[in-house]
């Protein structure tokens, strides 16, 4: 496309002493007029080739060049207004500097200028140019960095600071004085690039170390940065920055003679940077304006834009996202790979005296500076089993790969096929990695990033790459599962951390680690597959522990663990743990205690895996209440409990006997025999009895409230005793959520004398202890103030609005989803809510409930991120669990539409 700027500058407003005008102020509406049309009309026509098709490439190049033709033009039309001598010209220069020095200009990226002159002028000369071109283009809503210098500014500066050094890298000439641009850029070659080289390659690492660490230090994350992310565009221009400084070349063809790189991965760079434009481009006008961040909405906007469709159960969004991380993964490569030749380069002297320090260690390997070497690559073509025995050799050393065995591994990766993946070498090999006492999981991660794990277990190529469109996951499935591979190595490792103390504790319990590494590896490998992920997940077991040569034991247990992946924490977080028969029904489930003790601690490191806030003190304690409850079934063997009121009666008693010197005989039996039957056989003996005395204390008071701060566990026990009412339990959540007060947990514990006994557990929306007094007397008083009448609950709910932590973003929306149990449990129903969470929800959940004519018994409560699983055990005003098909579907129906409607 050729860009025609001059009919759009009518002849009247730019003629050289233009008697009809007496300068550039006088003429500036003009200009302005005609560049926003010039602007205008070539941004549409460089948007629709876009949207036909044009190639990243061709579309940054085009913005450039039309950048060019207007900010030259309009820097001639100033510096003849200014000066009709046009001397100005031979001592000024305009130089495009950063990313538009080297022709890569998005649709809304900076343009970045520098007004060069050779110190003749009076600086305040060049000053007002400078000032009115850039107010001018700022006029325009052009974004404009600028600086004016002359050429010993530029090496002063460039030594000082590596940012203008690479930003003058990138130098080129606009318009002006050809002969100082010329002298500028011979500076920049025998002075700048040569000065310092090795510092400011150190700086360089150091700058993508920290750029890693502010924009994820992974290609995988789920909302990745298109420009300063790892497998980004930064790392395309680091990489060539730092090859400038070490080789001192024009263009990046001069790389092939010098012989650093091939045509191929020349070509791979090129093909990089026009994949990352397009997808920038499409980005920058999605949003109209600047932006690199994949944001979900955005990722979905980008999938319909490049063509991807839906697939039945694969949308069109994860397969966009998959390839975008497999580039990412090659930029990556790339990137590294370039630097590190830059680096390791003085190879003349290092062959010789590589030679001399290099240490064997088998198969061909060696060991040198902290790094596995292959020196003679011929190895693994004549013997393929070196590919994995390579990774066993550097985890045992202690090394990490060189960047050329990482390339050589990628090349060699045709070797591994059905013979290489059942050879008992290969396998041995891969078992010794798993029982290593170190380094696991840094292993697994290499073989994952130059592709080796998928090509040796092909089922893994289901979940790599593999996006779970949510607001809590934050890894793609893959790295979640090496992530989970680290919290299991953890924990194996005894490396114990607050909440992990007895996690580690079972761990050393375990007969086999490899084992429970290669269940975690596999837990979710079914999730490339569509629905039911750990049932089909399952299924591919008993082929992989074949290859594998795993005995049928093994095989077995792998399949168990992966197939109940998801159990422990489903019972765990959702069900009564108070209910022995659940529990009694869970240990049947688990078969043997070994079996448990895996699934405990495959549940711990996927919960743990999944992001930093997930894993909290109280989930912790109840994966360990369940499983120590679980455990004690499995070791005593009883699968079949002790008549009740046999029980019953032996607490009564017992308690009985505890009060006896405090309490009447007879009202300590009545009250107790009033208590459910589940609070008796629940807690222990001191606790019943605590909780007789608050019930005994409704005589002289309807209202009783206590907390009881638990700092250890993160969260407070607020007990409430109480007269029976109508939607009791629904004004308790009410007042909790207009005092910012998140539920845990809830156990409702009504007698049959008309008392309840509501415990629940509690702590900030933050996750913290509340233990501010003033804050829980307002939680009082207003409690009171509701149960007596003297204020609507609902009113209380309206005003609170909750504090926004973070800025709200866009996520992915799951419709309401509403589910029935009535197996788990033999007295109640069991309703699961699965909805995204909103100030007051539980409050809205439980007065519909209560409006439904349901009565709460059990209440818990489990929030991801935004999202939540509520579980509520029910009954009817009869007390019975329901069943009528009818009744369920309006309860389904009700829920799901107040839930909907509540803004």
């Amino acid at each position: 496309m050729q860009f025609y700027i001059d009919p759009y500058f009518p002849d009247g407003i730019n003629a050289v002493g233009d008697a009809g005008m007496a300068g550039f102020e006088e003429k500036r509406p003009l200009y302005l007029s005609a560049s926003k049309k010039f602007l205008g009309h070539y941004r549409e026509e460089i948007r629709r080739l876009h949207e036909n098709g044009a190639s990243g490439t061709e579309v940054t190049h085009l913005i450039c060049d039309m950048s060019d033709e207007l900010v030259n033009k309009l820097f001639h039309c100033i510096v003849e207004d200014i000066d009709g001598s046009r001397t100005l010209m031979e001592h000024i220069t305009l130089v495009a500097v950063g990313g538009y020095g080297r022709g890569e200009l998005n649709p809304f990226s900076d343009i970045d200028i520098m007004f060069l002159h050779d110190g003749a002028l009076p600086k305040q000369s060049v000053e007002d140019v400078a000032q009115k071109l850039l107010y001018f283009l700022w006029d325009m809503r052009l974004d404009v960095g600028y600086s004016v210098r002359v050429i010993s500014d530029c090496v002063e500066m460039a030594a000082a600071d590596a940012t203008v050094k690479t930003a003058l890298m990138d130098a080129r000439f606009m318009t002006g004085s050809r002969p100082l641009f010329d002298a500028l850029y011979k500076v920049i070659f025998t002075q700048i690039l040569p000065k310092s080289s090795d510092k400011f390659i150190k700086e360089k690492m150091a700058d993508m170390k920290v750029r890693r660490e502010k924009y994820g230090s992974t290609v995988y994350l789920l909302e990745p940065n298109l420009k300063e992310g790892e497998g980004g565009l930064r790392d395309l221009q680091t990489a060539m920055w730092v090859a400038r400084v070490k080789y001192k070349f024009t263009n990046p063809k001069e790389l092939i003679i010098k012989g650093v790189l091939n045509e191929e991965e020349l070509q791979s760079y090129h093909d990089a940077l026009d994949y990352l434009w397009r997808i920038r481009n499409e980005l920058h006008y999605f949003n109209g304006r600047k932006n690199d961040q994949l944001t979900f909405d955005a990722q979905v906007h980008l999938a319909g834009f490049f063509g991807y469709r839906d697939r039945g159960r694969a949308l069109a969004v994860e397969d966009f996202m998959r390839d975008y991380y497999r580039q990412a993964n090659r930029v990556e490569h790339f990137a590294s790979s370039l630097v590190s030749r830059c680096i390791w380069r003085d190879e003349g002297a290092m062959r010789i005296l590589g030679y001399f320090v290099r240490r064997p260690v088998g198969d061909g390997c060696f060991v040198l500076k902290g790094e596995l070497i292959i020196p003679d690559e011929t190895v693994v073509e004549k013997n393929p089993t070196v590919l994995m025995r390579v990774f066993e050799l550097a985890q045992k050393h202690g090394v990490s790969l060189n960047v050329r065995v990482k390339g050589l591994i990628r090349r060699s990766l045709h070797l591994i096929n059905d013979k290489f993946r059942r050879n008992r070498e290969v396998n041995q090999s891969f078992m010794n990695i798993l029982r290593a006492p170190r380094d696991v999981t840094e292993t697994l991660r290499r073989m994952h990033h130059v592709e080796f794990l998928n090509r040796f277990i092909p089922e893994l190529e289901h979940i790599y790459c593999k996006v779970q469109h949510d607001i809590y996951h934050i890894y793609t499935v893959d790295i979640h599962t090496l992530f989970a591979v680290e919290e299991a190595e953890r924990m194996l490792n005894n490396e114990p951390g607050g909440t992990l103390a007895f996690p580690c504790e079972v761990a050393a319990q375990i007969g086999k680690r490899e084992l429970l590494i290669l269940a975690v590896l596999f837990h979710d490998i079914g999730k490339g597959e569509g629905g039911g992920h750990a049932e089909k997940g399952a299924a591919m077991i008993p082929t992989i522990a074949r290859r594998m040569g795993l005995s049928r034991e093994d095989s077995e247990r792998l399949a168990f663990l992966v197939r109940q992946h998801l159990l422990f924490a489903h019972i765990a977080q959702r069900r009564d743990l108070h209910d022995e028969r659940m529990v009694v029904q869970f240990a049947r489930q688990m078969e043997t205690s070994e079996n448990l003790k895996m699934l405990y601690l495959l549940t711990v490191a996927d919960v743990r895996a999944v992001g930093s806030d997930v894993w909290t003190t109280w989930k912790a304690l109840l994966f360990q209440e369940l499983y120590e409850k679980a455990f004690s079934v499995l070791e005593r063997g009883e699968f079949h409990l002790e008549a009740s009121s046999e029980r019953v009666k032996a607490v009564i008693r017992k308690v009985a006997e505890t009060l006896e010197d405090e309490f009447p005989a007879t009202l300590v039996r009545d009250e107790l025999k009033a208590m459910p039957v589940r609070l008796l056989l629940s807690n222990d003996q001191l606790l019943i009895a605590d909780h007789a005395r608050l019930l005994m204390g409704l005589e002289e008071s309807d209202l009783l409230m206590r907390i009881v701060h638990q700092q250890e566990s993160g969260y407070s026990e607020f007990t409430i005793c109480a007269l029976d009412m109508p939607g009791l339990f629904s004004r308790i959540t009410g007042v909790m959520a207009a005092n910012g007060v998140n539920i845990l947990g809830a156990q409702i514990n009504t007698s049959r004398n008309g008392k309840v006994l509501d415990i629940l557990q509690v702590n900030s929306p933050q996750g913290f202890v509340i233990t501010d007094e003033a804050r829980w007397q307002k939680v009082q008083e207003d409690m009171r103030r509701v149960l007596h009448g003297k204020v609507d609950v609902a009113e209380l709910v309206e005003k609170r609005q909750r504090p926004s932590l973070l800025t709200a973003r866009p996520a992915p929306r799951f419709p309401t989803r509403v589910e029935f149990d009535n197996e788990v449990s033999e007295d109640y129903t069991v309703i699961d809510i699965y909805t995204h969470d909103k100030v007051g929800l539980l409050y809205l959940i439980t007065s519909t409930l209560t409006h439904l004519g349901l009565y709460i018994g059990v209440s818990k409560i489990s929030t991801k991120v935004d999202q939540v699983a509520d579980v509520f055990y029910v009954r009817d005003i009869f007390g019975h669990k329901i069943i009528d098909e009818g009744k369920l579907a309006e309860i389904r129906n009700r829920l799901c539409t107040t839930i909907d409607e509540w803004v």
